[in-house]
């Protein structure tokens, strides 16, 4: 199974246990830059403290670790070591370029700028804020994997912070960072960065669902085996080497299946997702028909992301089935190298690639970049920005207004009666019909963006 992001969210991480880390995520590391990162890191750091009480430079080493779990090159790791030292210290970027050279001081570079203007107002600041993260990941995308890694880490500790302040960052992160994160494929940090927000926005919500999946942990885990074990044995027969585990669905996700669905914990039934992994996209496709064959497929679950990517480049089969005392369990098929652009994303093309800037011009995750750029030059309105970069985020998600004239953002495919239970149980249980821009519709209508809907 694969190597959690989080492998030292807890305790104190020192250069040490960094090191062996880093170098057993990619043996071609180049360990005499990153120690000089570090020490150049822990004495411009010298003294400062986090609101953890923890020595500054934990949080660089943090930082660095998640970019080396992401499979990144030397020279961005090094950057995460020393991606605050401009800001936070005295350190010129000049020294920063004398002793490790251009490319260190344009990372470094890019990560301080975003955060180094002062504006009139809130929303005016949020705006340029994003506007300047844009511009920073067309220049150099790795920008944006540090600046995600530094929130990643932020939020790990954020109940240190005031609760007002960890609100803010959390909704801020919930909008704009894991979306981001999942705009570019990152499924391991996406996953976490939303579990955060949660926690720290409904915090109650977050503890109650925690307690009952810990909870059900052992049953789970029994149920999984019913599953997995009949799969390994089935592809085995036919030759096929695969990786078969199964996994439950993260906090956040399960809250948002309450949430739309209006159903309680234990009637979700597709709590359950099992992966399996194998060679070849043929093999792909092998699979789904022993899976089949063992258990009846759920018929409206199937999609094939093989032949029809995301716009995020994700790949894999998905399929649903009933399984085991007639449970509905989510299956995802996919190659190893699949797994691993659906695990680290756009960060999966700095594998074995030191050095490398930039992104071929055809890459999909970037053809977005390139448009929301080119739309923001002949914007007048900075809110209007925003709301552009929002939906440009969540491309698989669909905005639609209430008859007031509120923004309620459903993934895409929703349907006015997913768009009344969004608003409120009640509202989704009692709702006998809908109107769309002012037209009467069925409740199983396919909802665009942009649509006004009003529950009748």
């Amino acid at each position: 199974m694969p190597t959690p992001v989080n492998t030292f969210k807890k305790g104190v991480l020192n250069l040490a246990e960094f090191i062996i880390a880093t170098e057993a995520l990619n043996a071609n590391i180049n360990i005499t830059l990153i120690r000089k990162a570090y020490e150049f890191s822990e004495k411009a750091h010298a003294g400062q403290r986090r609101e953890s009480g923890d020595p500054f430079v934990e949080h660089c080493l943090n930082v660095a670790l998640i970019l080396a779990e992401l499979h990144l090159d030397s020279t961005t790791i090094a950057a995460g070591l020393v991606h605050d030292v401009v800001e936070d210290t005295d350190i010129k970027l000049e020294q920063i370029r004398e002793e490790f050279g251009d490319e260190i001081a344009a990372l470094v570079d890019g990560v301080t700028k975003l955060g180094a203007v002062q504006f009139k107002s809130e929303q005016e600041q949020q705006i340029e804020y994003f506007r300047k993260m844009l511009l920073s990941m067309a220049k150099d995308i790795r920008v944006i994997l540090i600046k995600l890694a530094d929130r990643l880490h932020n939020m790990r500790t954020l109940e240190h912070l005031d609760p007002e302040k960890r609100k803010r960052i959390a909704m801020e992160t919930r909008e704009v960072y894991a979306p981001l994160a999942h705009r570019f494929g990152i499924a391991r940090l996406k996953t976490e960065l939303e579990d955060l927000s949660l926690k720290f926005i409904e915090p109650e919500v977050y503890s109650e669902l925690a307690r009952r999946v810990e909870m059900t942990r052992e049953e789970r885990e029994e149920y999984i085996n019913l599953v997995v074990v009949p799969i390994r044995r089935a592809l085995e027969e036919e030759k096929i080497k695969a990786e078969v585990y199964g996994r439950a669905k993260h906090i956040d996700s399960i809250y948002r299946k309450i949430k739309v669905r209006g159903v309680p914990f234990d009637q979700i039934a597709d709590l359950l997702a099992i992966r399996i992994i194998v060679k070849n996209k043929a093999e792909c496709y092998h699979a789904l028909g022993i899976v089949h064959e063992l258990w009846k497929p759920v018929g409206h679950k199937f999609a094939d992301y093989i032949a029809n990517p995301k716009p995020n480049n994700y790949q894999s089969l998905h399929t649903a089935i009933f399984g085991p005392e007639d449970k509905v369990v989510e299956i995802q098929i996919r190659t190893h190298e699949m797994h691993h652009v659906a695990e680290h994303g756009i960060a999966a093309h700095w594998l074995y690639k030191e050095g490398k800037q930039q992104l071929d011009k055809a890459d999909q995750q970037m053809l977005w970049l390139r448009e929301v750029l080119d739309w923001q030059k002949d914007m007048t309105n900075p809110s209007e920005f925003l709301e552009y970069l929002k939906i440009g985020l969540f491309a698989e998600d669909i905005y639609v207004y209430t008859p007031t004239g509120e923004i309620k953002h459903l993934q895409a495919g929703a349907t006015p009666l997913d768009f009344a239970f969004s608003i409120h149980t009640e509202v989704g249980l009692h709702c006998s019909g809908a109107k769309v821009n002012g037209r009467i519709v069925p409740l199983s209508t396919k909802l665009r963006s942009g649509d006004k809907v009003e529950i009748i």
